[in-house]
């Protein structure tokens, strides 16, 4: 292989300023679809007349996509088979095509699926929720509870946290698809903001108990209900042990309850195992896109 051209300092100039030019323009893309301004089409379509929208990368702009984010980004690439590092020039047109009808506004009369994830205390189901809700389209519900807020939680993102009189006045008014006690405090989901989501076309994750999932079950028959088990039962244990907030005698209640929780499982449709939160969360993406 021969030696790089050399170039003049004012051909480098040229070339450095060319190039920064193409990465604002392809900034600029990025922030009209991920406003809502431009669709997938547009910018397949403005890639054909322009080079610098033309060599970025598939992956980028579908990141770029409100509610998408890195997780469902990946996932979405691999199930059409688009390499990670494909650049929109070199999209063939079943894979365009294919790429621009993923992003289809959903009709008014498509309602979204609902996943109901739940599983022994301690298994991880906060931190899955969390990971979808900062990097999916999952609407994920936020439960409403009686219990005091640890010291991390914050209200309205990882709880409602009601009184007892509040927590009344909402079953009295069947403001909750479902409700139950757990370790001497309640929980509940509260009924509208889950049915306004599925009615816009996204899919709502539900985080909740075993005997809530239940509930859901009877109310909502086509909800997909997914138990999330430890990789281990001696991880689940540690993980109960090593809980600052709990005192002895709740851990030995609380590891006694996940024994009675972990024979629950053939009661759902689908079992996940613990082993990585992003691979975790890819895959209840992935259910829901296809159930």
């Amino acid at each position: 292989m021969g030696a790089p051209p050399q170039l003049t300092p004012e051909e480098r100039a040229r070339a450095l300023a060319k190039a920064k030019q193409s990465r604002l323009v392809r900034a600029g893309i990025k922030s009209r679809v991920k406003s809502g301004e431009l669709s997938i089409t547009d910018v397949l379509e403005l890639a054909k007349s322009d080079e610098a929208v033309a060599k970025m990368r598939v992956l980028e702009l579908v990141e770029s996509i409100a509610g998408v984010g890195k997780i469902r980004a990946k996932v979405l690439l691999e199930k059409l088979e688009i390499s990670l590092t494909r650049r929109l020039q070199g999209l063939g047109s079943r894979q365009a095509k294919a790429l621009a009808q993923e992003f289809i506004s959903p009709s008014p009369l498509t309602r979204g699926k609902l996943i109901v994830l739940s599983g022994p205390g301690g298994v991880g189901k906060s931190t899955v929720a969390h990971e979808l809700r900062r990097s999916s389209p999952f609407h994920v519900s936020v439960s409403a509870t009686t219990r005091s807020p640890r010291f991390n939680e914050r209200e309205g993102v990882d709880y409602h946290f009601l009184s007892d009189e509040e927590f009344d006045r909402c079953i009295k008014e069947d403001e909750f698809l479902e409700w139950a006690a757990f370790a001497g405090n309640r929980y509940g989901t509260p009924r509208k903001a889950v049915e306004d989501a599925l009615r816009s076309g996204k899919s709502v994750l539900l985080e909740i108990e075993i005997s809530g999932a239940k509930q859901v079950k009877a109310k909502v028959p086509d909800a997909l209900l997914v138990f999330l088990e430890p990789p281990t039962w001696e991880e689940l244990v540690s993980r109960l042990e090593g809980r600052g907030t709990d005192s002895p005698e709740r851990r030995a209640a609380r590891l006694a309850l996940a024994q009675e929780e972990m024979a629950q499982a053939p009661f759902f449709d689908k079992v996940l195992i613990n082993q990585q939160v992003e691979q975790v969360a890819a895959t209840l993406i992935e259910w829901a896109s296809a159930n």
